[in-house]
């Protein structure tokens, strides 16, 4: 059986099952429209997505879930990302997204307010 998108980077949302089944479905319900991350995280190297790239979002387990195209990308730091943006996570209001995600950066390598972080848009343009 072939892999659907075999070139396509491969991600899972959250540090949890119980965060990446959340936000997996927030995706797939279109509720979740955005994602980020620390800018630190990227790998000497490794490539950056692209706006238009696909990328596979797949479940806690590793089993692909979607595809998705991308469709902005932004670095900025911390205390600089947009509102729109951080609600276009779907995790709730403003001040949910700043709560949750300074604890998961804090958690996953330290936060700053003066961090860079990568926020990426997309749309799903797959169920697999």
């Amino acid at each position: 059986m072939s892999i659907p998108y075999p070139r396509a980077h491969r991600f899972k949302f959250g540090n949890s099952r119980e965060i990446c089944e959340w936000l997996t479905g927030l995706a797939l319900d279109g509720r979740k429209t955005g994602t980020c991350w620390a800018h630190r995280d990227i790998a000497d190297g490794e490539p950056m997505l692209q706006v238009g790239g696909i990328a596979v979002y797949t479940d806690w387990d590793g089993k692909d879930v979607c595809a998705v195209e991308i469709t902005k990308i932004e670095i900025c730091r911390f205390d600089d990302v947009p509102e729109a943006f951080a609600l276009s996570e779907g995790e709730g209001s403003y001040d949910d997204w700043r709560r949750g995600h300074v604890q998961w950066l804090s958690n996953t390598g330290g936060w700053s307010p003066e961090m860079e972080v990568v926020c990426e848009n997309f749309r799903v343009i797959e169920r697999l």
